[in-house]
């Protein structure tokens, strides 16, 4: 519980929105299986790409997404491109 506490308030609220993270497995793990394989990890990594891509421009997002995104950004800098 302790490591929880350590995120930046705009973290937790989305670790803990199960029904935005659900949402968004939710149109991951169709976009994969109505593609059924893919040749390459790479083909598969854009494909989720994609789809996330498509979530957040559809407007079904949390607005609390781009703090937390911010947060992540700021915590994790490294993983986030220019």
């Amino acid at each position: 519980m302790i490591p929880f506490f350590a995120f930046d308030p705009a973290i937790r609220k989305i670790i803990y929105t199960t029904n935005a993270i659900e949402s968004l497995n939710r149109v991951i793990r169709k976009s994969i299986k109505t593609r059924g394989s893919f040749p390459t990890d790479e083909a598969a990594t854009k494909l989720i790409y994609l789809a996330i891509r498509n979530f957040e421009k559809d407007g079904r997002n949390v607005r609390e997404w781009f703090a937390a995104r911010n947060q992540f950004a700021i915590m994790f800098g490294e993983r986030f491109d220019a």
